[in-house]
């Protein structure tokens, strides 16, 4: 460790259910380093787009990042100092959806139909897109289908993922609106007729069910062989900084574990955690449920668990096959474990001081 002097803690962290939301929202990551005068603030305190970019790129330094694992995938293989210090496996709504009208009933009835495969035209990391294909190509290996089986219906989108947001300390740089039109390209494209069927995933997949009637053709969050389901969130990553790391590990495995303290926490207040979760994600609270499982509050403490990693491993791999990113590497190098076993450290050390007193 160094006496590096740091005065600004960044983090941002997706729309989905993660153990930061809950320490942002108790206000733990504040009064962690509120003592060493350091401000712990959202990417979107900033009205600069070059710093909520880092959402993506992972530039901005002395930052946290928390959320699905496309965007740090791809910047790592761009050669950005980036680190994983944790991995969780998110339970979420993914599947494949069509309307009754079309006939398809099931992952068979996909041969010679046609796919709806959004591209954001204006983004270097198309999250989405990568997410649509991967989880297509899944499902319809199940059955013993491929790529040459379906037609992959292209539809640009000119909309960026990050809008114009007022700023804000805490908040997220993802709104109810902007996640609401995140499929609006492909569900539009479902209506019209232009394609059979469309991928979704995340909170918002339960109410686009409903709203279409849908008929749910492959339900790839509940399929038996769980590496059917690896896809953005499945695990979610915990990268940091690599500098941060390597020049303060001490501030890492502090602010790892008050995540660890939020994830205890959630376990134990299971209603006040998914509260959060539904303003984390846009959506009523009943639908918390339906889009990640009844019991997502027990499913947030951060590991790096063999089979999270190797999860990993595989959604690297795909992204590199399909040509979403150009240079490969290394999984295990780019895992740094030594921050959460500390923090795991810290935590045990505080409960034992309290059982104490």
């Amino acid at each position: 460790m160094t006496n590096t002097s740091i005065d600004t803690i960044w983090y941002t962290r997706c729309p989905v259910p993660t153990a930061s939301a809950i320490a942002i929202s108790n206000g733990w990551l504040d009064e962690e380093f509120a003592t060493d005068s350091i401000a712990v603030r959202s990417l979107r305190a900033s009205a600069d787009r070059s710093v909520r970019e880092s959402h993506f790129n992972h530039k901005q330094a002395n930052s946290f990042r928390h959320g699905g694992n496309a965007p740090p995938i791809w910047s790592r293989s761009q050669g950005q100092d980036v680190v994983v210090v944790g991995l969780t496996w998110l339970p979420q709504y993914q599947s494949i959806l069509s309307l009754p009208s079309t006939g398809v009933r099931s992952l068979a009835d996909l041969k010679g139909k046609r796919l709806a495969l959004p591209r954001r035209v204006n983004e270097k990391m198309d999250f989405w897109r990568v997410s649509a294909l991967q989880g297509f190509l899944q499902a319809l290996a199940t059955v013993g289908l491929s790529e040459n089986d379906v037609e992959l219906v292209d539809l640009p989108i000119e909309e960026p993922y990050i809008g114009e947001l007022t700023t804000s300390d805490t908040g997220a740089l993802f709104d109810a609106r902007q996640y609401a039109s995140s499929a609006r390209a492909e569900t539009f494209a479902l209506i019209r007729g232009e394609v059979d069927a469309l991928y979704n995933y995340g909170s918002a997949g339960p109410a686009l069910q409903a709203f279409l009637d849908a008929t749910v053709v492959a339900d790839l969050n509940h399929h038996p062989d769980r590496r059917v389901a690896i896809n953005n969130g499945t695990p979610n990553v915990l990268t940091v900084s690599g500098e941060l790391v390597r020049e303060r590990p001490d501030l890492v495995a502090r602010y790892l574990a008050q995540l660890l303290r939020a994830a205890d926490w959630a376990r134990e207040h299971k209603h006040e955690a998914q509260a959060i979760i539904a303003r984390e994600v846009s959506v009523a609270d009943e639908w918390v449920p339906y889009a990640f499982g009844d019991d997502v509050h027990a499913c947030l403490a951060p590991t790096l668990d063999p089979e999270l990693v190797q999860a990993l491993e595989v959604r690297k791999d795909f992204m590199l096959r399909h040509g979403f990113i150009q240079r490969d590497f290394s999984i295990d190098d780019w895992i740094k474990p030594e921050p959460l076993a500390e923090a795991k450290r810290m935590v045990e050390q505080s409960q034992r001081s309290q059982a104490t007193t």
